[in-house]
């Protein structure tokens, strides 16, 4: 503000901006939902597929378990002009034609954080809401962000000290130890109480960030931090980024030592990087689903199936949940529901898709008590956002064989596969399949007439928003 009291005209925007949603949230008329998963989990796909089947796929047939269309209460539903100009817009024409074109492909994973909102325009019957107005409004911001970016948040309860013994046992699991054998050994020999040497503290960091690339690569390890490491964008080479896990920690060290620097390092990454992004966005959510790819950390192994189970909970535990009134959607929103989904479920038999759903409830049976605790609906079910197979029965001697047939991602050629039975449950190490799982991904189904199929994806609008829109 100038010395005369004269406020800037985009000063005077964002806080029309704010009115604007603040009033929509005091009659419930805008909801932020945060469409959260680790890297891989197809949150772009799933926010695609939403778009796709609300705005020209709203029929009975398609989405009979969403009550505003089975009720035939869906006047309409579009995209908006996006409020948060300072955020990307979601690039829903660009994805979307990734799936409708005549040899369908997945969209490109996010790198950057971006927004897109949906109007639903729909009649209600209840209350006094049907005398108020003869059709209502509901705004629905959806909010995309890297996976990768996800896994910093858990940072801002640890110091340098607890992520470097976090990081370390890590890296030292046999599943990960041969990635990291080489950058383990430069640390084992790396003197922390000698003066800064720029370059030998660059070396390091890029060694380090380059294992990370290499287990994003080769595993489906979720626990990589920094999470901008690997979508740096406009951090790219900048020191703030550059830092590593160390095997000692002096209790005291001279300022100017190497470890010092790295543990400068560190807390400037949580301070300039993570906080403003958590809360820019992560404590200003209504609802939140979190997309979990169950079937790629089963073919990976039982460290990784676990290693996951550990990054949910952390990552859960930075989200703001708690019964959401009138008030505090007002002053302090907080979510107030949690869907947890097993995405990507049609890789396996439809009779054994249950088995996911209670798999991902076994694995968060503590996150998902204490969130019912503080007042939060949570829901778990399985689901696929796009369907990338079809069932079939094929004959086998005199017998037939339940299958899928798909086309597996990277291959020309459709087949007939029959996925093993996923467990209900995490097996122990010592139970674990000896030759493991191999569940297969497959390239999405051809859209027949330019329609998306999709499994239960009507059963996550309907516990997301369905209150929103009686």
């Amino acid at each position: 503000m100038t010395k005369s009291g004269f406020r800037p005209p985009t000063s005077i925007t964002k806080l029309k901006q704010h009115a604007k949603k603040t009033l929509h949230r005091s009659f419930d008329k805008h909801v932020k939902l945060a469409v959260t998963g680790f890297s891989g989990s197809g949150k772009t796909a799933f926010i695609t597929a939403l778009i796709k089947q609300l705005t020209t796929q709203a029929e009975r047939q398609n989405l009979p378990f969403f009550d505003v269309v089975s009720e035939g209460r869906l006047v309409a539903c579009r995209t908006e002009p996006q409020q948060a100009l300072v955020v990307p817009t979601f690039d829903y024409q660009e994805a979307v034609s990734c799936l409708l074109q005549e040899q369908p492909s997945w969209p490109p994973s996010t790198k950057r954080i971006n927004t897109l909102t949906l109007a639903f325009k729909y009649t209600s019957q209840r209350g006094l809401k049907q005398h108020l107005a003869q059709t209502h409004t509901l705004y629905l911001e959806l909010y995309d962000y890297p996976g990768e970016w996800l896994m910093d948040l858990p940072l801002l309860k640890m110091d340098y000290r607890q992520w470097c013994e976090q990081q370390l046992a890590l890296l030292n699991k046999p599943k990960y130890r041969p990635y990291a054998a080489e950058f383990l050994q430069q640390v084992n020999q790396f003197d922390s109480q000698a003066e800064v040497n720029e370059t030998q503290l660059k070396t390091l960091a890029e060694q380090y960030h380059q294992l990370l690339h290499t287990l994003q690569s080769n595993t489906r390890l979720s626990n990589l931090q920094p999470g901008r490491a690997l979508i740096p964008g406009d951090l790219a080479g900048a020191p703030v980024l550059l830092f590593f896990p160390l095997p000692s920690h002096p209790e005291q060290g001279a300022e100017n030592s190497q470890y010092k620097q790295l543990e400068a390092r560190f807390e400037a990454y949580k301070k300039q990087v993570v906080t403003p992004f958590y809360k820019d966005y992560f404590c200003q959510f209504d609802r939140q689903i979190v997309l979990v790819d169950l079937l790629a950390s089963l073919n990976d192994g039982y460290d990784t199936l676990k290693e996951q189970e550990h990054a949910l909970k952390h990552v859960l535990g930075m989200f703001a949940h708690g019964k959401s009134g009138f008030l505090s959607r007002l002053l302090s929103p907080k979510i107030d529901k949690v869907l947890f989904a097993a995405n990507k479920c049609d890789g396996v038999l439809s009779e054994q898709q249950s088995n996911l759903t209670r798999l991902l409830n076994s694995m968060l049976a503590d996150s998902a008590n204490e969130l019912r605790f503080n007042g939060v609906a949570v829901d778990t079910m399985s689901i696929s956002s796009v369907r990338s197979v079809e069932s079939r029965s094929v004959q086998d001697g005199k017998h037939k064989l339940q299958c899928i047939y798909g086309k597996p991602v990277g291959e020309t050629a459709f087949i007939n596969y029959a996925p093993p039975i996923p467990p209900d449950h995490i097996p122990a190490a010592s139970h674990w399949p000896e030759g493991g799982f191999e569940f297969l991904a497959f390239e999405p189904l051809v859209a027949k007439q330019g329609a998306l199929s999709h499994i239960r994806l009507d059963h996550v609008m309907q516990f997301l928003i369905g209150d929103k829109l009686r």
